[in-house]
């Protein structure tokens, strides 16, 4: 989101079906200022996006997406003098207009709204099963009444004579009548629901059952007033069980499907749910515990051993590990003193500390993780489009192919009573609901379990392009490497001491700001060595520098500012190109004209780098380091981790062209890095992929962010990947494979060759049964191994 821009969020309630999330859609992107619009059924949210553009409200052709799976929007608007108020306003109109409702909640779920959103969850699921458990109690003897006389083998079953449809079919027909009015009474809003739908030339799940159920419950009826007049075969034409048990059934899927939908948000409420609800703010050198919302920034924190830091922070004193697994995957704690920053939801482990309060409320890195997460689950992968394009003409192409079965029928054989059987069995089991939660769900499931291990995806869309990359290009330091240099080796000529040369060598590299300056200045320093003062300093670009400390003169740099520093020089020389070999830089120093020694600095390999490097090429993938450093030691690094394919001497600026260039050879490439300069390589490449540890400007810039320092989030991060992906095309499969077999069968197309009807009380347990399938499939992502 850019500057100029601001977002609004609304709660989408009412929504049953992909046919209801292409409905909000269209009615929200028709608005005008509306870019683009997400909803999302599993959260029932919608993220709205305004820009500073356009000038009303009134309806225009605008891009919008919906999720099923959350039940969430998310809108980008656009407006003009209109305020966003105003707009927002529009957004609530629209949508209840459609049928659904439209609610702006508080701007960043805490604790409290998760509490309230779970509660809100479990209500709807206890009714949910109340409503299924009292149809099912009329359906049972609904069902048992009409099935025994029909079905030769129930036969010697108990069967109440006043009841039998050959001697009383109209006490047959009244009773099966009385059972079925309590049904129908709990599922209204089928009827509430999908004939204002049906009436705004938008149907969804809901008109299907209630145009197949209506069409049940009226034949019956006309055949219960035929047998009042003594039509006695049209006892046998009553269809009361059908609605009965097809509103029972779906009833039972949907309450599946509610609990079963429920499971695959876990990953965010228990992000929302890590963040303390009190916190210890120093008043008048004293703790005293307010609410997190209290704090302010400035405030001074006390955290006790066990206790979860409540906001993002710097360490003022005290000294402690924190456990910060929870958002960076990292299972070992981290040491944190005086100067180390906290992160909210973080574990102290061991000791007390202090610390000063630098980021509150939306501020956090767990509050912006929490979006970050929100936001991936409320968009759209590719592979969904297709999915979009079906659902958005599926119910109207369902009611054409249930009349034109019927009537076909009809005409056939001139059995209203089996063409009736048709047109309900198509409308039944044509549900789109599986359609509409075979890719949300697995994203959130893929996103959630991301999440868990410190790997946050920002979208659908770098999920699903994170599978299909087959070149990953790591930038050197800081991401391969600590990004910190440090001293490996102090090698002196006759006549010097190994703190001797570091001290003098850290007083002339005081005034420079160069990254191996400061390595020798704090390995100096860490020592407790006295380093003097330089009464001269001047840089020498592309050699090193010159200074002055006390009677001495100092050169400090590679082997071309030493040419004339003595015999000594000969044997460092030799030294210092075997530490090169390694992947030190020496530090050659003269002193007054004669060698001095060597200091030999390295930025060290992260201790994770190996292996995932390794798994990395265990995946197929192909690895490039790429790095500013000279050949000598970009090659030695990379023949330390088995790295075939380097590109050395790299300036800032070029790393985005060595990207595309890639790209241009045929590679999907994923880059990987951390700095500032590395952001315009993470915007080029096909998959952006940020360490957390780096810049904001990289992770801003990148499609996926690792909470971690490690690298081994990244084959993670493929795996997860991978994984999602399958799991979206298998849902997807089911989904369109369920329909493309179940329409022609309900139709009746293997009766033509002598095969069975289906029933449409089969019908809807098959409908019921695919959404909670697809959702159990997408369950098992949850247990997915992606880390090493």
């Amino acid at each position: 989101m850019s500057a100029t821009t601001e977002q609004r969020v609304f709660e989408i309630r009412g929504m049953t079906c992909a046919a209801c999330v292409s409905r909000v859609e269209k009615v929200i992107g028709r608005l005008d200022g509306v870019e683009s619009v997400a909803v999302n059924l599993a959260t029932e949210r919608a993220t709205v996006t305004l820009a500073k553009k356009r000038a009303s409200a009134e309806l225009a052709n605008e891009e919008a997406t919906a999720i099923l799976a959350t039940e969430r929007a998310s809108v980008d608007l656009v407006p003009g003098p209109v305020t966003s108020d105003a707009i927002g306003e529009a957004i609530k109109a629209a949508v209840a207009k459609a049928g659904y409702e439209a609610i702006e909640p508080p701007p960043q779920p805490g604790p409290d709204q998760a509490d309230q959103a779970g509660q809100r969850a479990r209500r709807h699921i206890q009714l949910m099963w109340a409503k299924f458990i009292t149809a099912a109690v009329f359906a049972l003897p609904l069902l048992y009444l009409a099935m025994v006389p029909m079905v030769s083998w129930l036969g010697r079953l108990p069967y109440p004579t006043a009841l039998d449809p050959g001697q009383h079919p109209v006490a047959h027909g009244l009773v099966q009548a009385a059972l079925t009015l309590p049904i129908v009474a709990v599922g209204y809003r089928f009827y509430t629901v999908g004939y204002p739908a049906l009436a705004r030339r938008s149907p969804n799940m809901d008109s299907l059952i209630a145009v197949g159920t209506t069409a049940a419950v009226a034949y019956s009826t006309y055949s219960l007033v035929k047998a009042a007049q003594g039509d006695h075969a049209a006892a046998h034409q009553m269809y009361f069980e059908t609605a009965g048990v097809i509103i029972t059934l779906v009833l039972l899927g949907k309450t599946l499907e509610a609990t079963t939908k429920s499971r695959t948000g876990a990953a965010i409420k228990a992000l929302i749910n890590l963040a303390p609800k009190t916190a210890w703010v120093e008043r008048d050198n004293q703790p005293v515990e307010l609410p997190v919302s209290q704090v302010l920034v400035g405030d001074t924190i006390w955290v006790k051993p066990g206790q979860a830091v409540p906001v993002d922070g710097v360490v003022i004193s005290g000294q402690s590990a924190i456990d910060q697994s929870m958002l960076t995957g990292e299972a070992t704690p981290a040491t944190k003193a005086a100067g180390d920053q906290v992160f909210a939801a973080t574990i102290n482990t061991t000791g007390s500390i202090r610390f000063e309060a630098r980021q509150v409320g939306q501020d956090t890195a767990l509050a912006r993780i929490i979006k970050l997460v929100e936001q991936a689950q409320g968009s759209k992968a590719p592979i969904a489009q297709l999915a979009d394009k079906v659902a958005a003409v599926f119910v109207p192409v369902v009611f054409a192919i249930a009349t034109v079965s019927a009537l076909a029928w009809w005409f056939g054989q001139r059995d209203i009573a089996f063409a009736m059987t048709i047109f309900i069995a198509v409308l039944v089991i044509a549900c789109p609901c599986a359609l509409g939660l075979a890719t949300p769900t697995a994203i959130m499931v893929g996103t959630g379990l991301g999440a868990k291990h410190g790997i946050l995806i920002k979208s659908a869309r770098g999920l699903e392009a994170a599978r299909s990359v087959d070149t990953v290009v790591l930038d050197k330091t800081g991401t391969i490497t600590a990004g910190t240099p440090a001293v490996t080796d102090v090698i002196t000529a006759p006549g010097w001491s190994e703190p001797d040369l570091l001290a003098l060598l850290a007083a002339a590299e005081q005034a420079s700001e160069h990254p191996l300056a400061q390595a020798v200045v704090t390995s100096a320093a860490n020592k407790g060595l006295e380093i003097p003062q330089a009464s001269f300093f001047e840089a020498l670009p592309g050699q090193g520098l010159r200074a002055v400390i006390g009677q001495k003169t100092v050169l400090a740099g590679n082997l071309a500012l030493m040419a004339d520093a003595g015999p000594d020089l000969a044997r460092l020389s030799h030294q210092g190109e075997w530490l090169a070999g390694q992947g030190s830089t020496p530090i050659y120093v003269a002193v007054d004209g004669q060698a001095a020694g060597l200091v030999a600095v390295a930025d060290p390999v992260k201790a994770t780098s190996q292996t995932a490097l390794q798994r990395l090429r265990h995946q197929g993938l192909r690895v490039v380091m790429m790095t500013g450093d000279e050949p000598e030691v970009a090659g030695a690094i990379a023949a330390q981790l088995g790295l075939n394919e380097v590109l050395s001497q790299v300036l800032p600026g070029d790393k985005a062209a060595q990207v595309a260039k890639l790209q241009a050879g045929g590679a999907s490439v994923a880059m990987v890095g951390d700095g500032i300069n590395d952001a315009p390589a993470l915007a080029q490449a096909d998959l952006g992929v940020a360490i957390g540890s780096g810049t904001d400007v990289a992770i801003e810039s990148a499609d996926v962010v690792l909470m971690g320092s490690s690298l081994e989030g990244v084959p993670a991060m493929i795996e997860l990947s991978r994984r999602t992906v399958r799991n979206i095309k298998q849902n997807l499969g089911w989904a369109f494979g369920y329909n493309v077999l179940g329409i022609p069968v309900a139709a009746g197309v293997l009766h033509l060759f002598g095969g069975p009807l289906l029933s449409p009380m089969l019908a809807a347990g098959a409908m019921s049964l695919s959404s909670v399938s697809v959702l159990l499939n997408a369950l098992r992502l949850k247990r997915a191994q992606i880390a090493p």
